[in-house]
């Protein structure tokens, strides 16, 4: 069908049909008599309409809502639509090949480059790895950081600054020096011993900066909504980043990339499969034709040959392209850099987007409360 005859079958608007076309809910094709359109399968279409026919109950559409749904909240901050991530209207993946984080933290934030300072804040151990310092860091600040109701935009802004440099000198730990300068990525680099990573470590670093109400961005504004301080939504963030289904999925690749080398990237990905294992680094609900964020790093990085026939053995066997996870799993592999780089680099990046959050709710002033349907045990009048 052409985009006129979708939107007829189905009565809504063009944003709607792009939206479901983003989410994976109808496949979509070039036309090649005229490339400038597109195509869109006849039975999702159908199916689409069908669903919308029906007169659902609210209690349903609210369920279906936080599995992949419909938008649940506004937001002027990010969006991805026809297969590709905006930032306030910018290319994520045009920025990611020339601009530095920091300017894409202040393009998140409507504000200049974030001036990102090595932070004073006192690490809990030598011993602590990165997530462990950066995890009470934050917990540190949030039990001391004033609220982020009723404060004016502009100090928000800069204590968003100081939350984002207090993360950058936890993950960076006892290698950043307080009078280090230079870019967050190049920073990195150097504390990774790691001149030749910085390039892609940026483009890492941009790519990941925010990504519309995924579940860590969800459990920030959560947070905030109550009133309480940045530090405190960031921390929510961190924690949620960790889950094996979101920021915690490259070490999964690591996994699968260690058995590969015992038995064989074939065999490993059969082994994975027959033990009912998912590939979480693999395929995305919301880009139907791969994740762009993947394609733009790999395609900048030296991919080592075990991890590019891992994907290509995964994409035969379940029918999934590689994700941005499992991207960072091959930046780390690549450069060789320390086990816990891929999951350092998310929590930076996401953080600017985690705080462009934060700040956005604090502004509404409205406390995010959604309602659950109740599906247990029928309450029993006393007689």
């Amino acid at each position: 069908m052409t985009a006129a005859e979708a939107l007829s079958v189905m009565n809504v608007r063009a944003q709607t049909l792009y939206a479901n076309v983003s989410r994976g809910k109808i496949r979509a094709k070039p036309d090649k008599a005229d490339p400038r359109r597109s195509l869109y399968h006849r039975d999702d279409v159908l199916k689409m309409a069908e669903r919308r026919s029906g007169q659902r109950k609210v209690e349903k559409v609210a369920a279906q809502t936080i599995d992949w749904g419909d938008p649940v909240l506004l937001s002027a901050i990010s969006t991805v639509s026809n297969g590709k991530l905006w930032y306030r209207g910018r290319d994520a993946i045009e920025l990611a090949n020339t601009a530095s984080f920091e300017e894409v933290a202040g393009l998140l934030w409507e504000t200049d480059a974030v001036l990102i300072r090595p932070s004073n804040t006192r690490k809990a151990a030598s011993a602590d790895d990165p997530l462990t310092a950066s995890l009470v860091a934050l917990a540190r600040r949030s039990a001391r950081d004033l609220p982020s109701s009723g404060r004016t935009p502009l100090v928000l802004r800069d204590e968003a600054a100081s939350v984002l440099s207090t993360l950058a000198q936890a993950i960076l730990g006892g290698t950043a020096s307080p009078r280090a300068g230079g870019t967050l990525s190049e920073r990195l680099a150097v504390s990774w011993g790691c001149s030749e990573a910085q390039d892609a470590i940026r483009r890492a670093l941009v790519l990941l900066a925010d990504h519309e109400l995924n579940a860590s961005t969800f459990a920030t504004r959560v947070t905030v909504s109550t009133g309480a301080s940045l530090s405190a939504g960031v921390l929510a963030g961190l924690a949620t980043l960790t889950g094996p289904l979101h920021g915690g999925a490259s070490s999964s690749v690591r996994a699968l990339s260690e058995l590969a080398t015992d038995i064989g990237p074939e065999a490993a990905v059969r082994n994975w499969l027959a033990q009912g294992r998912a590939f979480p680094a693999f395929g995305h609900p919301l880009y139907a034709d791969g994740d762009p964020r993947a394609s733009a790093l790999l395609s900048t990085v030296s991919v080592p040959p075990l991890y590019a026939e891992l994907a290509a053995c995964v994409e035969r066997a379940v029918g999934e392209r590689p994700n941005v996870d499992f991207a960072l799993a091959v930046l780390g592999a690549a450069f060789d850099l320390p086990a816990q780089a891929p999951l350092s680099l998310f929590a930076l990046a996401r953080c600017a987007g985690w705080l462009a959050h934060a700040l956005e709710q604090a502004q509404t002033g409205r406390l995010i409360r959604p309602r659950a349907r109740y599906v247990g045990l029928q309450p029993k009048p006393s007689e």
